[in-house]
């Protein structure tokens, strides 16, 4: 957790300084420049696709936090998924909750809100929980990648994120998917079981489809609307 606390002018200097120097530098480089500048004051999230980020931190950094996001929709295997990492990898993991349980927001919302207002559900139940743990830290690690699609094309390995007033880094943004294929072999790293059957892009179950062999791997998130960021990384 957060020790000595910076100013956003001190964080958004030393984020803008660290991407440049940084670009180029290799994941394990990023996060260990990452846990000397924050210390307890890092944390790393993780969805559960597949644990490649939380494998790589914990063997940079062991001990560290990584934040899960439970939105209380996932499918079992990426609890499953959760469950494993907390079990094996020496990390924290907290498990972030949405104020309400789906019944109480079924309540308060209707039922599916996921299907009439996909934004409003992810707002309640991905980015509030996720901006009120952040307080928590100065910095935090994503598993944002480049060549995931085209709104990440630019992704900085290290960026200030005005909006929660954080330093956001990406230590595994210049990644191909071959690259990530190569780490899971090397390092038997954990890995989602719904990513070897055409799921290559995984949120929650009701609103992921399975996606068919050439198309775009987050063509299944949302599939059928122009929606295709949770909102946590725009």
């Amino acid at each position: 957790m957060i020790g000595t606390v910076r100013s956003p002018a001190e964080l958004r200097g030393l984020a803008e300084a660290a991407a440049v120097r940084l670009e180029g530098a290799p994941a394990e480089e990023i996060l260990r420049w990452a846990a000397d500048e924050f210390g307890a004051g890092l944390a790393v999230s993780a969805s559960m696709q597949d644990t490649v980020l939380a494998h790589l931190a914990s063997r940079v950094v062991p001990g560290l936090d990584v934040l899960f996001l439970d939105t209380g929709y996932h499918f079992v295997e990426t609890l499953g998924t959760a469950d494993a990492v907390e079990a094996v990898y020496p990390v924290r993991l907290r498990r972030l909750l949405p104020l309400q349980t789906v019944a109480e927001q079924d309540a308060r919302y209707g039922s599916a809100l996921y299907a009439r207002d996909p934004d409003l559900c992810c707002a309640l139940r991905k980015v509030a929980p996720m901006n009120r743990a952040l307080e928590d830290y100065e910095a935090w690690a994503t598993g944002l990648r480049r060549a995931e699609s085209a709104s990440r094309a630019a992704t900085p390995v290290v960026a200030f994120d005005e909006r929660r007033q954080r330093v956001k880094i990406a230590p595994l943004a210049a990644w191909t998917d071959d690259d990530v294929d190569r780490y899971i072999s090397a390092h038997g790293v954990l890995v989602n079981p719904l990513l070897s059957a055409e799921y290559p892009s995984i949120g929650c179950e009701p609103c992921t489809r399975a996606v068919r062999p050439g198309d775009d791997p987050r063509s299944g998130r949302w599939a059928g609307r122009a929606k295709t960021e949770c909102g946590l990384h725009t």
